[in-house]
């Protein structure tokens, strides 16, 4: 009644916490407490005040991770809260489009730009739909709905290497794959934490991790099959399963091929995000040279729109470039990068940029290094 009196007189969601109250038993467990968890860290990572905070928190290679129930819980519920009410096929479509848009702005001008419009609509919007009363199945589709958009934030904070913030968003993404019985979202937000434990170079969490996402799901389509081995072999390969990297890739290939064309907004797979698995996997294997030429086909497949994925990859390809000593193509591929790097708004990019500079500041005699450097200030100065 408290909850309620406060969320009339404001006009906005209150969780437990934030009333100062003690969430009663049983709430953690369905939808509501989902609900109210979502809405704290959403509102966390809202606040400059708190993002720093939530941002430098760290990450646990020791995370117990939610299994999956099998069953709904998404029953039919009742309970309304003001001033959402009752929710329908509309608001699930809302959700579906707006995490559509955000994934787009993702590809086009950075997560730091698309990560804080994500936040917010899952504290404004999506928590007050949850909350709401629904039918069956339209609440088991919203909170698939919710399950990939928080799938999406989460990925936005691990790639703006905010780990332990990312981390929390993907447990709370599995837990609402797990209500709405979504295999798909459960066993893709798995596959989105293998690959951070494998960013993070922790190769047998990544390889658990990968490896559950595979078991759970057993009737997967081609491209999510393609989608989960890809990163299997990735993981096997830093690990020192030299046989099952392979033998990963190719069943990649052959899930792929037997997908249709429709491009995905959340967790897509194609022959670009293939041939990255397979640079990942020779690089693990010391093939240099062909990492190398896997990185070029990753990029010549990838579709023009995705600036974000193309920045990642030239960065990654120019220090393989600068590591097997061809030191002008490394320059070369890294006047690509600052193409898109101009434009995005991205802590990886910075990241990337970063070690450019590092690496480079050595060669002043070679000219594409010295002019490297040149447009590299230039660059910075835009920047600051």
């Amino acid at each position: 009644m408290i909850v309620e009196v406060l969320e009339r007189k404001l006009g906005r969601p209150v969780t437990y916490a934030e009333a100062g109250l003690r969430s009663p038993k049983g709430l953690a467990t369905d939808s509501v407490g989902t609900a109210d968890s979502l809405l704290n860290l959403g509102r966390a990572d809202m606040d400059p005040s708190r993002r720093g905070v939530l941002t430098a928190s760290l990450y646990s290679a020791a995370l117990v991770v939610p299994l999956f129930a099998g069953e709904a819980y998404a029953e039919e519920r009742e309970r309304t809260v003001r001033p959402t009410g009752r929710i329908g096929a509309a608001e699930v479509a809302t959700v579906r489009t707006m995490t559509d848009r955000i994934a787009e702005i993702l590809d086009e001008l950075g997560a730091g730009h698309a990560r804080p419009m994500a936040a917010a609509f899952l504290v404004n919007t999506v928590a007050l739909y949850l909350r709401a009363s629904a039918t069956g199945p339209v609440r088991r589709d919203m909170l698939s709905a919710a399950s990939d958009l928080t799938y999406l934030t989460g990925w936005m904070a691990m790639y703006e290497r905010a780990h332990g913030l990312g981390q929390q968003y993907y447990v709370k993404a599995l837990r609402l794959a797990q209500e709405a019985s979504d295999h798909v979202t459960y066993c893709r937000t798995l596959r989105g934490m293998s690959l951070q434990a494998s960013n993070l170079r922790y190769g047998q969490r990544a390889l658990e991790l990968a490896d559950s996402a595979a078991e759970a799901a057993p009737d997967a389509g081609p491209r999510l099959v393609a989608f989960l081995r890809g990163q299997q072999a990735h993981a096997s390969s830093m690990v020192g399963d030299r046989r099952a990297a392979f033998e990963r890739l190719r069943e990649a290939e052959s899930a792929l091929s037997k997908a249709d064309s429709r491009r995905e907004s959340i967790g897509g797979y194609d022959q670009s995000a293939y041939q990255f698995h397979v640079a990942h996997v020779l690089y693990e294997t010391r093939d240099l040279p062909g990492s190398i030429a896997a990185l070029k086909t990753s990029l010549r497949a990838q579709p023009k729109q995705e600036r974000q994925g193309r920045l990642h990859a030239n960065a990654v390809m120019a220090q393989r470039q600068f590591e097997f000593g061809h030191i002008e193509e490394a320059c070369t591929t890294w006047g690509a990068f600052l193409d898109d790097y101009m434009g995005l708004s991205s802590a990886r990019g910075d990241e990337h940029f970063t070690t450019m500079r590092k690496r480079i500041a050595p060669y002043g005699k070679i000219r594409a290094a010295r002019e490297l450097q040149e447009r590299s200030r230039q660059v910075a100065g835009m920047k600051a």
